[in-house]
């Protein structure tokens, strides 16, 4: 999954630290069982039953042992349901979260596949490694960023799965399968970005990187000249590793392009990884008010904006790649929530497509935090790709309330923006909430016959399942 902008967000906080925003009470956690969450609060998915194996051999007992549907989770931050089904089993994979092995020469990782990312780091850092290809946020599980084929902000990389080189499943029977690029090769493919159609993902091994030196540089260009700014001031930029472009509310005209590159200048942030457990009140406290108070837009507009002209900040990738999502939580999801949605457009139809999507969320009168511009080359790996060819991706954070008749509100605009992403030739993202009709759904995702007829091969009876596929499979 990709969150809003963390660098704009950190600028944020900066700009309303002195606002004197009151803080709500936090709200008291649901229960755990037999429902199962997810990050947004909304779409809970009652269960028959919650399974946390420690091990693989107790996943694979589980698994063969339970008559009916199944499902996976790791650390349930996709939005609509993905990681369980109504009624069935939940396999919570977190405590499958050990290193099998790493090289540090080879620079190539295996890692079970509950481990989450900054557990990973905290391994890779010492030896002056990191991750090659991962969401924004290090809260996530490997294996659940494997089964939506995140991506980031790393340029020219694309979908993490460019970076899997093998992977370990166990199957609906509850047998174990080793695949990799040639060996179950479409098994392989369809278990990345498969939202755990074919198989519980329980090892996945990885490619690495070097840990560098950064400095963060922003620079500004008008909406239509993006694409031709991004060919020479980041692609063009071999020492450029990290890239997005945030389109500001509420006319989204303007690309403020926000990179990291290598640098031998002296650090100005010498943690090398960001502190667990930190403090967010701050954060959820501007959150609110640029979206509650009256004047947000103008102090994004006349505050934020000229804060990320300040000088730049020098630190290493790791701390860049270590933030904690704790900090887009909100105080109290009782009226309200965040979310996100992403649209995946070929480059030919970037003006057109982001002069739609501005007009859409204005004429709804969507509250948008932050629209991410990212791109990504062609995923030529996953069965079920959401980068046919060269995209430039759109990720929108937005605010909503919590009730159902918001709930069918986002859904009619959103439909419109899935109506209009098809209409540019591309897709848009499955980890969020399912407001898609199944008509869209096989119009954007055409490959879906692949996957049903891998899941034919190796799961005949359809017992692995979520509100996902139950929809759209």
């Amino acid at each position: 999954m990709s969150p809003a902008d963390p660098s704009r967000r950190r600028l944020l906080v900066q700009a309303l630290a002195t606002a004197g925003v009151v803080s709500l009470p936090p709200v008291p956690a649901a229960a755990a069982l037999p429902e199962v969450p997810n990050v947004t609060g909304l779409y809970t998915v009652t269960v028959a039953r919650i399974e946390i194996p420690p091990t693989e051999d107790a996943l694979r007992s589980a698994v063969r042992a339970w008559p009916g549907r199944i499902g996976i989770g790791g650390g349930r931050y996709s939005m609509g349901g993905q990681v369980a089904v109504e009624g069935g089993l939940h396999i919570d994979m977190r405590m499958l979260d050990q290193l099998v092995w790493l090289r540090r020469k080879d620079k190539v990782v295996r890692v079970q596949a509950g481990m989450r990312w900054r557990d990973l780091q905290d391994l890779l850092d010492p030896l002056d490694l990191a991750v090659h290809t991962m969401q924004s946020y290090a809260n996530f599980t490997v294996g659940g960023s494997v089964s939506v084929n995140a991506h980031g902000r790393y340029v020219g990389h694309g979908p993490i799965a460019h970076s899997v080189r093998a992977l370990r499943l166990v199957l609906a029977d509850g047998s174990v399968r080793d695949v990799d690029r040639e060996r179950g090769a479409e098994l392989f493919r369809a278990a990345i970005g498969g939202y755990g159609a074919v198989g519980v993902i329980v090892e996945v091994e990885l490619d690495l990187a070097d840990n560098v030196r950064i400095e963060r540089v922003v620079t500004q260009s008008r909406l239509a000249d993006y694409p031709a700014h991004f060919d020479a001031t980041v692609r063009g930029d071999p020492a450029t590793v990290l890239h997005n472009a945030d389109l500001l509310p509420p006319a989204f005209d303007r690309a403020v392009g926000v990179s990291w590159r290598r640098t031998p200048k002296p650090l100005t942030q010498t943690a090398r990884l960001v502190p667990r457990d930190g403090s967010y009140g701050l954060e959820q406290n501007v959150l609110w008010a640029v979206t509650e108070l009256p004047g947000g837009a103008k102090v994004r507009r006349d505050v934020i904006h000229p804060r990320l002209l300040r000088p730049p900040v020098v630190q290493w990738l790791n701390h860049e790649a270590s933030l904690d999502v704790a900090e887009l939580e909100p105080r109290s999801r009782v009226m309200s929530t965040y979310v996100l949605q992403e649209y995946f457009v070929p480059r030919r139809h970037f003006a057109s497509f982001a002069a739609q999507l501005a007009e859409v969320l204005r004429r709804h009168g969507v509250e948008a935090v932050n629209v991410s511009v990212r791109h990504s080359p062609a995923d030529n790996v996953s069965l079920l790709p959401w980068a046919k060819e060269e995209v430039f991706s759109f990720v929108l954070f937005h605010k909503q309330r919590t009730w159902a008749s918001a709930r069918e509100a986002v859904g009619v605009w959103t439909r419109e923006l899935v109506d209009c992403v098809i209409a540019h030739e591309g897709r848009w993202y499955l980890p969020y909430q399912l407001h898609a009709t199944r008509a869209q759904f096989e119009r954007a995702y055409p490959e879906v016959v692949d996957l049903r007829r891998v899941k034919a091969q190796v799961d005949p009876a359809g017992r692995f399942s979520n509100a996902l596929w139950a929809k759209y499979l």
